[in-house]
């Protein structure tokens, strides 16, 4: 090759190609983010508005479904979705992967401008975020004190710790769990107002009117001016309790006189302790692109700032850390990809005997790799625990094509030529080979291109980061490796004095003598090798539908969270009891190092009383893994089952991918009319209860919340002069609470809120002394103009793609999520009433997806290779005996997946003391993600041993020699390189296989996939390409193979 030939001519030139490549890309590594994986957020838009004291069917009527109904016609939508609650409406716009998110944020902003005539008055402004609501923090800080008030500490969080902390770079926002903001209250007597004729419209009237402070003007002298400053706002609950409400004749009622002002909180729902100590949370939501470690670091640097700052008797902790895991993950990666250096130069070490020769390969692979982060760099992307695998499972590959230059090379000198005409000669042999087969693996990626999934947007970091450090390994094995052979090989170079090396060599030579002999047998009966081949491919079909189907393995991060659930229309206070409960169970559990929970967190909106949340940290030094914490019948989630009565609870490991705190099986049901939805989603509920491979099934809509149903008289209200308007308002103040007014207190913005005291409203027959005025000015009695009704009504309202939905979830019990899936699909095929529909959600959705994702991308990237290998070799049959070799690779893949999986529930039925229980647990041996990942770099790698066996075939053939007598020559003269690139392909791979460490639950699998394909691949391809080959070549015609010029 011309390429070639220069780089050999002119070694200098060769070698500062190869290190402005390394130069660029020591620049890449310092510039690129770190993550735990790629950023796969898609661009979504949430829109949050408060509709104060309203319920969940009437946000729905009055503020969902006119922001909904505007927002759906927006381009490029994915789904709408939405969440109706008591007080609050979500709506998240989920758009195509390809859409700008600032773009739709914008069309965003202007669909909700329109929008907001159609919505009521007293509506809070809709907040829009390029985020969902459920967004959650990487970090989570709690503060504690003994000495000092929830109030205290909110304040201090709010003034000095929120502040600081939103100045470190890569910080989104900063949210607060458990924050008791500080709020002047109003709290008002119904039979006082009764007696002194005050409605609670008089009170907010008089507070807008008396409290405001508005700029005045300035007096202008013609020397000096002075600001004139109107000091009419109240500050003080004792300046609110003198607030004047009515006038009497010559006497004033006052705000004393029909109830109190106080110091008190917004939110009085919630509450947040640390340790069961009462505390604040305080928690760090990062930027999407942030890098993960380096935000954390910085956090945790501010805090440290900050510690002078805080009174003594405060004190502060970090219960939940997302980087502690991301960066022993990506450590660990790091070191394996050490290890697989080290074996891939030991493997070409063994089998070329000579330090020297060993050089010549080895180079490539600090080249390839890193010169690969500067075009990641270039890309926008991270380095992550997807992208270091690829550059781990390169390092086996990057050598291959330095191997197979190096071996021709040697071969030429050995037979007499000169080291440099050896190399030149060498390269005019080869290189058309060396392309091929790199072009064929970065072929089997270009198909990811097509994805616009979660799973996709994983796929296109690995492939770009594979398919450039095998790009960048092919450019220099085509100039440097060929120009350092030309100086360094000699023709005893691959000879060795070494007592062990001899034997090594010696038992090579007697393999390939074995080899030929086989070979020769194989061509001559091809039955046999057809049926042998048949049989691999059936026992792969058979292993991968005894294999787990799940989309992420789990993790021990030494994480995870807690969820508590009390029953629709439970108060905070009984939630809390239950979050109690739960916080006695963790903390009786011997790994746990300190934990953080909260009633009603406000996860982006109003918090919901009837939810409780901890987020748990584990001890480093433990000798349980998480599963073994959370499963078994003294684990949490059995304990939580049995001994927490009243509420449901349960543990949730923390997966890279998906957001909210739901269970890992979701399934959304779709149906118009409410009560049919919940009287299907109910009776699937109770069914899925009993099937006996799912637990803690909970439904997310249920008419089971307490209502007070308060029916308006509107032509008594209309006789009497009663606005339908102020009936609305004054239930809406009393018994919902509502900001009236607001004050200024050193800098800071606070709310004043008005409503009924605790005793005022504790049952129905109080709406009976509630008082409102008529357009006459007389006072009419709530009860003349309204009647009530007691009833049940939703929690919660949801939509998805603007149909009412239900959202069933659950965790599967010792069955995968696939399984699961599979299951409850053949219930719905044969339970599903007509008018409803399915789809899967969180999890569950992520692997239906990935699942037709991952066929999609095989079936395309084979069809990609085929057509590579066509055209390169001019024919449509020999590409054919090429793919041979996948199936081969399933065989293995698949099989080493299932006989680990084997091994591993057969240790986990020993008990410690038994014979064998040393045998370690090896869990995540199914289809999932991971393992996916290895079995699409399978195609690519598999199909390279035989492109090297016809490449040399057919170049026989040309000579004149037969089909037979060609590829006995290539698996002679092709074997010791094939078990070369082999060898170090798997030394490569093996450290992921065999790891241990943060996160080796996920990079196992896709090793074990990878490492079991190439073992049975190599071994049958050396069989069964030949044989397919002879069969293949008597349809091939003979106008096809023509000589390809300049190969």
């Amino acid at each position: 090759m011309k390429l070639s030939e220069l780089s050999i001519k002119r070694p200098i030139s060769a070698t500062m190609m190869s290190l402005g490549l390394v130069l660029f890309g020591v620049i890449g590594i310092g510039r690129l983010p770190v993550r735990e994986l790629p950023d796969i957020d898609p661009p979504i838009i949430n829109v949050q508005t408060v509709y104060p004291g309203a319920s969940a069917s009437v946000v729905e009527s009055q503020v969902t479904e006119p922001l909904e109904e505007t927002l759906s016609s927006i381009e490029r939508i994915k789904t709408l979705t939405s969440t109706s609650r008591e007080q609050s409406s979500s709506v998240t716009i989920e758009f195509d992967l390809s859409r700008d998110i600032d773009i739709a944020a914008q069309d965003v902003r202007d669909r909700v401008s329109r929008a907001r005539g159609k919505l009521p008055d007293d509506v809070d402004e809709p907040i829009i975020a390029k985020q969902d609501a459920d967004a959650k923090a990487s970090l989570w800080i709690a503060l504690y004190s003994d000495r000092y008030s929830t109030l205290e500490l909110t304040s201090l969080a709010e003034n000095v710790f929120k502040d600081a902390l939103q100045t470190v770079p890569g910080v989104s926002s900063i949210m607060f769990g458990g924050s008791k903001r500080f709020a002047i209250r109003i709290w008002l007597d119904s039979e006082k107002m009764a007696a002194r004729g005050v409605t609670v419209l008089d009170v907010e009237k008089a507070m807008r009117e008396q409290s405001v402070e508005l700029p005045s003007g300035r007096v202008e002298s013609w020397e000096r001016e002075m600001s004139i400053e109107t000091r009419g706002e109240l500050k003080t609950p004792e300046e609110y309790n003198k607030l004047v409400i009515r006038r009497e004749g010559i006497n004033f009622v006052r705000l004393r006189d029909i109830g109190f002002a106080a110091v008190g909180v917004e939110d009085e729902r919630s509450a947040a302790r640390y340790n069961m100590e009462p505390a604040v949370g305080i928690g760090v939501v990062k930027q999407s692109k942030a890098n993960t470690i380096e935000v954390a670091k910085g956090i945790k640097k501010e805090l440290e700032n900050i510690r002078p700052l805080i009174p003594e008797g405060i004190h502060f902790a970090i219960p939940y850390d997302e980087s502690v895991f991301v960066e022993k993950s990506i450590r660990e990666v790091w070191i394996t990809l050490g290890m697989a250096f080290f074996l891939v130069v030991l493997t070409i070490y063994i089998f070329l005997h000579n330090l020297r020769a060993t050089i010549i390969p080895a180079v490539t692979i600090p080249v390839s790799i890193i010169s690969t982060f500067g075009v990641l760099y270039l890309f926008g992307y991270s380095i992550n625990i997807i992208t270091m695998l690829a550059f781990v499972l390169a390092i086996g590959l990057v050598v291959d094509d330095a191997i197979v230059v190096l071996e021709n090379i040697h071969r030429h000198i050995e037979e007499g030529m000169l080291p440099l005409n050896a190399a030149i000669a060498g390269m005019k042999e080869i290189g058309f080979a060396v392309i091929v087969t790199t072009v064929a693996l970065v072929a089997v990626f270009l198909p990811m291109a097509f994805q616009t999934s979660v799973t996709g947007r994983l796929f296109i970091e690995f492939a770009v980061a594979i398919s450039f450090g095998v790009t960048i390994s092919t450019f220099v094995a085509l100039t440097l490796a060929p120009m350092i052979s030309s100086r360094l090989l000699k023709a005893n170079t691959l000879h060795t004095k070494n007592a062990v090396l001899k034997k090594f060599e010696e038992g090579l030579q007697k393999t390939s003598l074995l080899y030929e002999k086989m070979l020769k047998r194989a061509i001559q009966h091809p039955f046999i090798t057809m049926v042998v081949s048949l049989l691999a491919l059936g026992a792969g079909i058979y292993f991968y539908t005894q294999l787990d189907k799940e989309f992420l393995p789990d993790e021990d991060k030494g994480r995870l969270f807690c969820m508590v659930i009390s029953p629709e229309g439970s108060t905070s206070e009984y939630t809390d009891r239950m979050v109690r409960k739960t916080e006695k169970i963790i903390s009786e559990t011997p790994e746990i190092e300190g934990f953080f929970s909260a009633v009603a967190l406000a996860r982006g909106g109003v918090g919901q009383s009837s939810q409780g949340l901890a987020f748990i940290r584990l001890k480093e030094e433990r000798d349980r893994h998480v599963r073994e914490i959370i499963g078994g019948p003294m684990g949490m989630r059995a304990r939580f089952f049995n001994e927490i009565e009243g509420a449901l609870a349960f543990p949730i490991l923390p997966k890279a991918i998906g957001r909210g705190f739901s269970q890992n099986f979701q399934l959304v049901l779709q149906n118009q009319d409410l009560k049919e939805l919940n009287k299907y989603a109910q009776s699937l509920t109770e069914t899925l209860n009993n099937c006996g491979f799912l637990m803690n099934v909970r439904t997310s809509f249920e008419l089971s919340k307490p209502e007070l149903r308060v029916n308006i008289d509107r032509d008594r209200a209309a006789a009497l002069g009663v606005s339908v308007q102020d009936i609305s308002r004054t239930l809406q103040v009393l018994f919902g609470g509502s900001d009236v007014s607001k004050f200024n207190l050193s800098g800071k913005e606070y709310d004043v809120i008005v409503q009924l005291a605790r005793e005022s409203r504790l049952s129905p027959t109080d709406l009976e002394r509630i008082y409102i005025r008529s357009s006459n000015g007389k006072l009419i009695q709530l009860s003349n103009v309204v009647s009530y009704e007691t009833g049940a009504g939703p929690s919660a309202i949801n939509h998805h793609n603007r149909f009412r939905s239900a959202t069933i979830e659950a965790t599967p019990v010792n069955i995968p999520l696939g399984n699961a899936v599979e299951r409850v699909e053949d219930i719905l095929r044969q339970d599903l009433p007509p008018g409803f529909r399915y789809e899967w959600a969180g999890e569950a959705k992520d692997l239906v997806e990935s699942g037709n994702d991952i066929l999609f991308v095989m079936i395309l990237a084979v069809l990609i290779i085929y057509m590579v290998l066509a055209s390169q070799f001019e024919s449509l049959i020999h590409p054919l005996t090429i793919l041979f070799t996948i199936p081969l690779a399933a065989f293995g893949a698949f099989g080493a997946l299932w006989a680990l999986g084997e091994l591993d529930q057969f240790a986990a039925s020993l008990p410690p003391d038994h014979f064998f229980g040393f045998i370690p647990r090896i869990p995540a041996m199914g289809v999932n993600l991971f393992s996916q990942i290895g079995l699409i770099l399978l195609i690519g790698i598999v199909t390279k041993n035989g492109i090297l066996l016809v490449d040399f075939a057919n170049q026989q053939m040309e000579k004149g020699k037969s089909a037979g007598e060609a590829m006995l020559l290539a698996g002679k003269i092709r074997l010791r390189p094939i078990l070369m690139t082999a060898t170090s392909t798997i030394a490569g791979i093996l450290p992921i296989a065999i790891g241990f460490g943060a996160g080796a639950e996920s990079r196992r699998p896709l090793g074990v996939a990878a490492v079991g394909g190439l073992l049975t691949s190599t071994f049958l391809t050396l069989f069964v390409i030949p044989v397919v080959y002879v069969l293949m070549s008597k349809l091939q015609k003979p106008l096809v193979s023509k000589k390809i010029v300049n190969r």
